[in-house]
């Protein structure tokens, strides 16, 4: 699976952190495997690493816990700012390059793909440093297609190859006819799989229900990383 997946999201808020866990527990069956969340902001509120650790049972050696942690739950740039720090990116890159080298990555973005994370650079210019195949977490309901039409758009506009879509927390006994027809017209539009569906199921760690877990390791992710999906 080359050096992992960069899991990213429509907005804020959208269940990456969900999609990451499952991962986790599909691919580490394959060999080394971490999760990262690189830039993490309002961490006194919601830890998305600990969230991961629980809900995927990580082990310490499948967590990488360095990286920006920011007190305020607001956008990376501002952020930093009420932190009075900036985020910079090589840092970041450096310990990617360097993990990268023993093991495949899970890495978790923070918000959307044009969130700034400092006053010149958005998100789409760490994860073209990274150079990992982009999986979109998206949501199911009505605005989803513009929302994540205009992901891809970015993405390929910032040259960063693209793994496919995951449509996320989908109501699979009450779909509207738009949620039922949203998958194939991200397809059509955007030239891109949607590579799962995961049903809308409620839970509460630290486990995962068993049809989020099923609707990712329905999918061929070893293809799917090396462009073969």
């Amino acid at each position: 699976m080359a050096r992992g997946l960069f899991v990213t999201g429509t907005d804020t808020g959208i269940g990456k952190t969900v999609v990451s866990a499952a991962l986790m527990i599909r691919l580490r069956s394959l060999g080394p495997l971490r999760y990262w969340k690189p830039i993490q902001t309002g961490v006194e509120q919601d830890d998305d690493t600990a969230t991961v650790a629980s809900l995927a049972g990580c082990s310490p050696s499948e967590l990488l816990t360095s990286g920006v942690r920011l007190r305020h739950p607001v956008s990376p740039h501002l952020a930093a700012r009420l932190h009075g720090t900036v985020i910079d990116l090589p840092p970041i890159e450096d310990t990617f390059n360097e993990v990268a080298r023993f093991s495949r990555l899970i890495v978790e973005g923070a918000g959307g793909v044009l969130v700034p994370v400092n006053d010149i650079q958005l998100m789409t210019d760490l994860m073209a440093r990274l150079d990992l195949p982009a999986v979109i977490v998206a949501r199911s309901t009505l605005g989803t297609i513009n929302h994540t039409l205009l992901t891809i758009s970015a993405l390929r506009e910032a040259n960063i190859p693209l793994a496919g879509v995951v449509i996320n927390r989908y109501p699979a006994d009450s779909a509207s006819v738009a949620e039922e027809t949203n998958p194939r017209a991200i397809e059509r539009w955007g030239k891109l799989p949607v590579l799962t569906i995961v049903p809308d199921e409620k839970f509460e760690p630290p486990t995962l229900p068993p049809g989020i877990v099923a609707a990712i390791e329905r999918v061929n992710w070893t293809d799917v990383a090396a462009g073969r999906g």
